[in-house]
């Protein structure tokens, strides 16, 4: 919650009341036949600005150019539910992939600045926007990143190849690094082998930009809001014409090597929840992947 910073014209208000209806805050009454900012606290979600017919309503928190796009013009004006093509919005759900082949041209800062705006759009617990963005814009400085990754690897690897360590982890730290070498040890030794001998990169495919989504302090809900910014900038990046894939060895590295986090300038307080990986897809789909069948439980 903020301290308010709402305004009210009383000579535009028509005393409709919906901005009242609409505050999740309890903070705006109606008094005789005009709307009046009566609470202390606000959750800053600009809802009774945008349903004020008259345009009576401000709130100071609300940046009007946070969203303002540079690579793409955009209408301005409110889609009322039901009026958008739900066929077409499901046809882009359903035809984004994630892309492990991308070209060498490199995503104009511009893009990736827009689609950092557009992952704002997205909900978020009690309206905190407290989300992280930080931009590895080009593909030396992703190399960089993939270098720092996988030198956490190299060495957890190392760790998981000692049966006693091995040992020492079901014991005390509920069979971590022996659940590792089981599912994932093989595979990152030759993803390591690869990147080394032959400069394959298995971690980022080839991809010319990251964006790495986090959080500050306090938020409500800091992993599903930077998850629900992560969809709408992977729904975005296909529609801009970029491929995209969510990168977690990375959010796993993080975790556990301060070291990356330092390299990117990220502060120790935040906590990055997702990692992009960005670029023009060099690969060609023909018709939308399936997806296993799913039955609904009842309540």
């Amino acid at each position: 919650m903020r301290a308010i910073d709402t305004r009210i014209d009383p000579e535009s208000c028509i005393g409709c009341g919906e901005c009242v209806r609409v505050c999740p805050s309890w903070a705006i009454s109606l008094e005789g036949d005009k709307a009046v900012v009566t609470g202390e606290w606000s959750i800053g979600c600009g809802h009774c600005a945008a349903v004020c017919p008259s345009g009576a309503v401000t709130v100071g928190f609300i940046d009007p150019d946070a969203v303002s796009l540079k690579s793409v013009f955009t209408d301005d004006r409110y889609v009322p539910p039901g009026e958008y093509d739900s066929a077409e919005l499901v046809r882009l759900m359903r035809s984004r992939r994630s892309c492990r082949n991308y070209s060498e041209k490199p995503v104009p800062l511009e893009i990736l600045q827009d689609l950092v705006r557009i992952g704002t759009t997205a909900p978020s617990g009690t309206n905190s926007q407290m989300w992280t963005f930080t931009l590895v814009p080009d593909r030396r400085s992703v190399m960089v990143l993939g270098q720092a990754v996988a030198d956490f690897f190299r060495k957890l690897n190392r760790q998981a190849e000692n049966p006693a360590l091995r040992l020492l982890a079901r014991l005390f730290m509920k069979d971590a690094l022996g659940e590792y070498h089981r599912e994932y040890y093989e595979a990152v030794k030759e993803g390591l082998r690869q990147f080394e001998e032959e400069g394959v990169d298995r971690l980022f495919h080839g991809a010319s930009a990251v964006i790495l989504v986090g959080s500050e302090p306090g938020a409500a809900c800091p992993a599903e809001d930077a998850l629900l910014a992560s969809q709408n900038i992977l729904l975005a990046a296909h529609a801009m014409g970029l491929g995209s894939c969510l990168i977690g060895f990375v959010v796993e590295a993080m975790k556990h090597d301060s070291r990356i986090r330092r390299l990117l300038g990220i502060p120790k307080e935040e906590k990055v929840h997702s990692v992009i990986a960005l670029g023009y897809p060099d690969e060609e789909y023909q018709e939308p992947a399936g997806r296993r069948m799913v039955s609904p439980s009842p309540s």
